[in-house]
């Protein structure tokens, strides 16, 4: 086990970035996108990382907790107030630009028992084609008992600004045939794999073929019980009303290059998000906070 905590520069593939120890577990953190690309406690991986993700300057990275900025998913489906502030050209991809750009690292504390990273990013008007606005995005990290991160949105600007977002958590899993989601019951979803149609959930979400659902008014901690790890991860989300569960399957798994063909049963998304109408609104010199923990507790039958 570690004595206290370390953190130190580490290159990962073509990226920089940081590794961090504490006496509960380690964690690769990189500059780009100030993106936590993997994080294990003892025992077994919890944020899982891609094997085949694309490390490399001006990439999205495939696994870790990707930041999602300015808009959320395909741009089309962000809400007008978005694509207002936002004015994206077309083509743009998926889930903004912030998780490609390099962040500074502003804060960094080795304690006894936990460390703690902070970035920031500053988008300027003219940062990207469309973008008239002055933000700046501030990313805290803590590692210790549990992981949290805490991203807040500030408007530096003289006009408000509507964007989405999400802190896209992947998380490491025995088997996704075999895992039970909690936590969602009763909410209704959109099921963006199959033309954002609506649903509501009855009893605990189980994986079969391509998951991709966006959740609306969440509020209660979500948690995976994995049985072939013998534990429940729990998922606490604050500032956050959204909450998106993904999961390749196999037909898209095999279409993606930064993913192996069976990697689809090594993870599953459990993203703390601002989206549709619950997009972040924010006015002149204020700012607005989302959170995420995750914790590793013993799993009961």
């Amino acid at each position: 086990m570690t004595t206290g905590t370390h953190i130190e520069p580490a290159q990962m593939g073509q990226l920089q970035g940081w590794r961090v120890r504490t006496p509960h577990g380690s964690a690769l953190v990189a500059r780009q996108g100030a993106q936590l690309l993997s994080y294990a406690p003892a025992g077994r991986p919890l944020v899982w990382l891609s094997e085949q993700a694309h490390l490399a300057p001006g990439k999205p990275v495939r696994g870790g907790i990707p930041v999602c900025w300015p808009w959320f998913a395909v741009y089309a489906r962000n809400p007008q107030a978005v694509r207002d502030s936002v004015a994206a050209p077309p083509g743009a991809g998926s889930h903004g630009w912030v998780r490609q750009a390099d962040w500074q690292l502003v804060e960094q504390h080795a304690g006894t028992d936990a460390a703690e990273l902070a970035f920031e990013f500053t988008a300027l008007p003219g940062h990207a084609p469309g973008w008239r606005h002055h933000a700046q995005l501030r990313l805290r990290m803590r590692f210790g008992q549990e992981v949290s991160l805490v991203l807040s949105v500030r408007n530096l600007g003289a006009q408000a600004f509507t964007t989405a977002l999400a802190l896209h958590t992947y998380l490491a899993i025995s088997d996704s045939r075999r895992i039970e989601i909690h936590g969602l019951h009763a909410r209704d979803y959109l099921d963006m794999a199959h033309d954002w149609t609506r649903h509501r959930q009855a009893g605990p979400i189980t994986l079969d073929g391509e998951t991709d659902r966006m959740y609306l008014d969440t509020s209660a901690p979500v948690t995976v019980r994995d049985p072939g790890w013998r534990r429940t991860v729990r998922v606490q989300a604050r500032g956050s009303h959204t909450t998106v569960v993904w999961n390749p399957g196999t037909a898209k798994a095999a279409r993606l290059d930064d993913f192996a063909d069976d990697a689809w049963q090594r993870m599953v998304c459990v993203e703390t998000a601002r989206a549709l109408d619950d997009a972040l609104a924010v006015a002149p010199g204020a700012a607005a906070e989302v959170a995420l923990a995750l914790s590793v507790q013993p799993y009961t039958a």
